[in-house]
């Protein structure tokens, strides 16, 4: 009797501990709140990813292959205003680019690498593309001719000083996704659904966001003009309008880890480059659960926004965003229209929060580029180039008057 009690009772706990395999198994399938398959999918190990050290190049390139390899968006944008590409000269040796893991990862680099040398046999470009991390240092080092990267960060600029005498050189080649996880999706502020706020302002977020601050950052020079006290500092509902039961209700501010280069672009965005953040502000990071899945640093904040009628938060625009949050409008000041967020407005840049990615070369004040950088960039910055950058279709195209903006600094 004893014994079939306790066959029994090892059948019930291999019966039970299946079923939690099982239930942790289908959690791990779940597309993450806030995220879709597709996205999910990216941020979560697969049977490939598992055999690679975490965090690694090669595991992160392993994770997303599937979505690197096809398109976010179909739209077509006016790409007629830009220039044709046409060689100004025929220079030739090896253009060596180093950085931004996702344009190597898509079929982008390989695109420009092929319609390039077409047009210069001559050069032949040479990619080492594992992490946008690298780009400042290769170049500072002598080790890359082009560096692909958003903005350098703080010892970046530094170290460049350093060694170089002066900051490299930042060339924007195309705006960041829309709602592609991973392709530098941008910045948008979220509320509540509850919430009435529909719009609020550059201006309004640095109170919001900020704090007291006796300066701010541009690169590597401080900027006391961009001082400002705390009777500017908005903490309450009723600071932005809201009436009622809202008017004397706090704030709650949610955003990323101030470690992370999306907070310092946040910073440089609104908080003129200062480091005085709301001191009440919940910051959130990446982490690994026991079962081996991550739960972004974004979900978390949507989490705390959507249970939270008083809460706001900062955060990067994916697909499958979730219900119970609703995006705000932003006006670059007081005196401007609101700007919703849309794939239009961000490749116009109208939005005032976009983001881009830019080619970093190392030119002395007064210098010209080396004609391999200057050849290709201008490549990039035709309508040839940004033709490939809408056929990929994760990034967006620059507008005409951006293409000339930029092709004005080579000179």
């Amino acid at each position: 009797m004893k014994t079939g009690n306790t066959r029994r009772g090892i059948l019930c706990a291999a019966l039970v501990a299946a079923a939690l395999a099982l239930n942790a198994m289908a959690q791990q399938d779940k597309p993450a709140p806030g995220c879709d398959a597709e996205c999910a999918a990216q941020s979560q190990p697969n049977t490939e990813s598992r055999k690679l050290p975490v965090g690694s190049a090669a595991e992160r390139k392993a994770r997303m292959t599937a979505r690197a390899n096809q398109p976010a968006y179909t739209n077509k944008f006016d790409l007629s205003g830009l220039p044709d590409y046409v060689p100004q000269e025929k220079p030739t040796g090896t253009l060596r680019i180093a950085g931004n893991n996702y344009v190597g990862d898509s079929p982008l680099g390989s695109m420009w690498k092929e319609a390039f040398e077409k047009f210069q046999p001559g050069i032949k470009i040479d990619y080492y593309l594992p992490t946008a991390a690298i780009a400042i240092p290769r170049l500072y080092f002598d080790l890359a001719d082009i560096g692909i990267n958003h903005e350098p960060g703080f010892y970046d600029n530094l170290s460049n000083l350093r060694l170089k005498g002066y900051a490299p050189t930042g060339i924007s080649v195309f705006t960041g996704s829309y709602d592609y996880v991973g392709w530098q999706n941008n910045l948008v502020i979220i509320v509540n659904a509850s919430n009435p706020l529909t719009h609020i302002s550059m201006k309004q977020l640095d109170r919001v966001f900020g704090s007291l601050r006796d300066g701010g950052w541009a690169g590597t020079e401080w900027h006391p003009e961009m001082r400002r006290g705390a009777d500017q500092d908005i903490r309450k509902w009723g600071q932005l309008g809201l009436g009622g039961d809202w008017a004397d209700k706090s704030i709650g501010v949610h955003g990323y880890s101030l470690r992370y280069a999306t907070a310092i672009e946040f910073s440089n965005k609104v908080l003129q480059g200062s480091d005085k953040w709301n001191g009440d502000l919940h910051t959130y990071a990446n982490y690994h659960r026991p079962d081996g899945t991550t739960y972004l640093e974004a979900n978390q904040i949507f989490d705390q926004v959507a249970a939270d009628p008083y809460a706001i938060g900062y955060i990067r625009f994916h697909q499958g965003f979730p219900k119970g949050v609703k995006v705000l409008a932003v006006s670059r000041d007081n005196a401007s229209p609101p700007v919703d967020y849309s794939i239009d407005t961000l490749q116009s840049r109208s939005y005032p929060l976009w983001g881009d990615q830019s080619f970093w070369i190392d030119v002395k004040p007064g210098d010209r580029a080396d004609p391999k950088v200057r050849e290709f960039i201008r490549f990039v910055l035709s309508r040839q180039g940004q033709e490939l950058v809408e056929k990929d279709g994760k990034y967006l195209p620059l507008t005409a008057e951006v293409a000339r903006q930029e092709l004005a600094k080579l000179k």
